[in-house]
């Protein structure tokens, strides 16, 4: 089986714009970890769609994009190739919502969340909304000024579709949250509290409803002139135990669309994790898994395609030991 592994940065998603190093960098680093993991399993080949600008990845099927493709052309002509694809793209923008849509569109096996799931976990609003209403503690998500209430201390300012902790921005107190959703300037921007505990992240790997933890892994952000910024992270740096068990599995059946890898980032504040959003697809963390974890989990991803016992089984796809690994970031971008 010929499987498309397209990230949107490296992949000519932004090749008629300046390449921005962070994000290109984090995209190398997720493009490069899953096409590891899939030349691995037998029977698969891979290929890849390439920004010019990049050095080829040796021994990789590639398609070539230049400033002179639209941006999505080079993907579209991946799923032409492949038999099933695998997208890598934020979601600010729409973008993965769109890439997943051709993929459904398309007919091919699409190696990622359905679209419906990509759609609400795009929204900050309709994510908060959704898991709320299954009774899963979340960060609440205020657009509207008027309705942002007094609460004390610091509030976090960003996009509504953002992607990591692009455009994030925590201010000082509710009366500058209200004021910076009051001057968005056609931004779709959203405010949350800010709550102190630690952040961290849940690596899953989910399929119609059911969920299984990988990894619990620490964030290191920083919050400098205001900006918050995600500098690095440890894989695997805690234990996985019953409770964020129990918060995969509800987040799975509340956004039964969630398929493959899905990342969920929660504060671990004093009375338990909140949520903060869903992350529908790999995120920088799986650049660390299969050292942290000792599993490939590309192919544990391509073994839900074997059905419904695939899903019912997910706990079988545990590892058998965990090591914690640090990955260094030097821009805020997630």
């Amino acid at each position: 089986m010929r499987v498309f592994a397209y990230e949107f940065i490296t992949g000519g998603g932004l090749a008629r714009e300046a390449l921005p190093p962070g994000l290109a960098e984090e995209g190398e680093c997720m493009l490069r970890a899953l096409v590891t993991d899939l030349s691995l399993i037998p029977g698969i080949d891979v290929l890849i769609a390439r920004d010019s600008r990049l050095p080829a990845l040796a021994g990789i099927d590639s398609i070539a994009a230049g400033p002179g493709h639209e941006p999505v052309a080079p993907y579209l002509l991946g799923l032409e190739k492949a038999d099933a694809v695998w997208p890598i793209a934020p979601e600010t923008g729409g973008m993965l919502e769109r890439l997943t849509r051709l993929a459904e569109d398309s007919g091919k096996l699409l190696l990622g969340s359905r679209t419906a799931a990509v759609a609400v976990a795009a929204s900050k609003r309709r994510t908060a909304a959704v898991l709320a209403a299954a009774g899963i503690a979340v960060a609440p998500v205020y657009a509207d000024p008027l309705a942002l209430p007094d609460l004390p201390g610091p509030w976090v300012v960003k996009p509504d579709d953002g992607a990591g902790c692009v455009d994030t921005l925590r201010v000082a107190d509710s009366m500058e949250a209200r004021a910076a959703l009051a001057s968005r300037r056609g931004k779709d921007l959203v405010a949350q509290p800010w709550f102190e505990g630690e952040a961290q992240s849940l690596s899953l790997i989910c399929r119609d409803g059911h969920a299984a933890v990988l990894s619990r892994n620490r964030q290191h952000i920083r919050v400098t002139h205001g900006r918050i910024g995600l500098h690095g992270l440890t894989v695997a740096a805690l234990p996985v135990t019953a409770a964020d068990r129990g918060l995969a599995r509800a987040v799975a059946r509340a956004m039964p669309g969630l398929w493959g890898h899905v990342g969920i980032d929660v504060v671990e504040t004093a009375c338990g994790p909140l949520v903060i959003e869903i992350n529908p697809r790999l995120t920088t963390s799986y650049c660390g898994l299969a050292s942290a974890l000792g599993i490939n989990v590309a192919a544990k991803v391509l073994a839900l395609l074997d059905g419904p016992t695939a899903a019912d089984s997910l706990s079988n796809l545990l590892p058998t030991y965990t090591l914690p690994v640090e990955i260094g970031l030097e821009t805020c971008h997630a």
